[in-house]
């Protein structure tokens, strides 16, 4: 089994990527196995993982824990769970400041005291001292952002950083990240399963499905003229303002099990326009924008149109 297959892709200097996928595509373990947090005995990696020129896949475990924090942050997607909830937020933050600098315990709060207030926190001199379940949820995701930038690292990998948020608090926290993202001169790792995320933050944009990549593309281009029919379904199930439709375009049936993808196309089963091509494997293939599907240029021009309607604003 193979939860994820055939993903390659790079991450520029303060570049936002986005990955975005149904749940079960593959975009959390991917970025987990590349960290090294996937530890189960039965668990195989393979390929080649390099940051700032380092191959990072296959380094020990004191090696990874130096990197993981310092050069790379990490957002994980439920704060509540990331949090311990027998320690104060301040000495979470402040742990993770001393493993990776050489500073004192009152140099380290008065850093935690500084994060919170930078993320939003108000009164932090005063919160830095409560427990997680204190804070609301849109309070604690800004907490494990503190503690992901509490070292100013180059990468940032954000899992699903506005899930179970409501509306306003997801704009509070997008806004948030891309501010940091500034003051920190951070790359950006963004996994999220809504495309209305991926259009407002990324610079690039990775879609997959099953576990391998059915997309990847500048974000206008995979927003604007999307080319695999995976991502027409994704597009067409948001909500658009400037359209006059009364239903939203849907995907039929479910996601395939990891444990039964099909040997060509993983994506055929659900897919409309299938055919007989589809029983092989596509490979990605364009240029620049990239995509892993069979039908022609002009084919996807003409059954895209009657899919969805591209907006004019992306």
């Amino acid at each position: 089994m193979h939860a994820v297959d055939g993903l390659s892709l790079s991450v520029g200097r303060k570049e936002v990527v986005g990955i975005v996928g149904e749940s079960g595509s593959g975009k959390s373990v991917s970025m987990y196995s590349m960290l090294g947090l996937l530890r189960e005995p039965n668990v195989s990696v393979t390929g080649s993982v390099r940051f700032e020129g380092r191959e990072i896949l296959g380094l020990a475990d004191r090696e990874m824990r130096v990197l993981r924090g310092r050069d790379i942050g990490m957002i994980f997607q439920d704060p509540m769970t990331a949090l311990t909830p027998v320690y104060k937020v301040g000495w979470q933050i402040a742990e993770q400041i001393r493993a990776h600098q050489d500073v004192t315990k009152a140099q380290a709060r008065q850093r935690a005291v500084e994060l919170l207030g930078e993320v939003g926190i108000p009164e932090p001199h005063r919160r830095v001292d409560q427990f997680p379940h204190e804070f609301s949820g849109g309070m604690r995701q800004r907490v494990v952002i503190a503690m992901a930038l509490s070292c100013n690292p180059k990468l940032l990998i954000a899992d699903e950083p506005t899930t179970a948020l409501d509306v306003t608090t997801q704009a509070q926290i997008l806004e948030l990240m891309g501010k940091l993202q500034d003051a920190y001169d951070s790359s950006i790792v963004l996994i999220t399963h809504d495309m209305g995320v991926i259009s407002e933050m990324a610079d690039r944009v990775v879609v997959m499905y099953a576990g391998r990549p059915a997309e990847i593309g500048d974000r206008r281009a995979v927003i604007r003229t999307p080319q695999h029919p995976y991502t027409w379904g994704l597009l067409g199930a948001v909500p658009r303002v400037e359209t006059k439709r009364s239903r939203l375009a849907t995907i039929p049936g479910t996601p395939v099990s990891p444990l039964n993808v099909p040997t060509g196309c993983a994506f055929a089963p659900r897919c409309v326009h299938r055919f007989e091509k589809c029983d092989e494997r596509p490979v990605l293939r364009g240029d620049g924008h990239l995509d892993a599907c069979w039908l022609s240029s002009e084919q996807k021009v003409h059954l895209r149109a009657g899919t969805l309607e591209i907006g004019e604003g992306a």
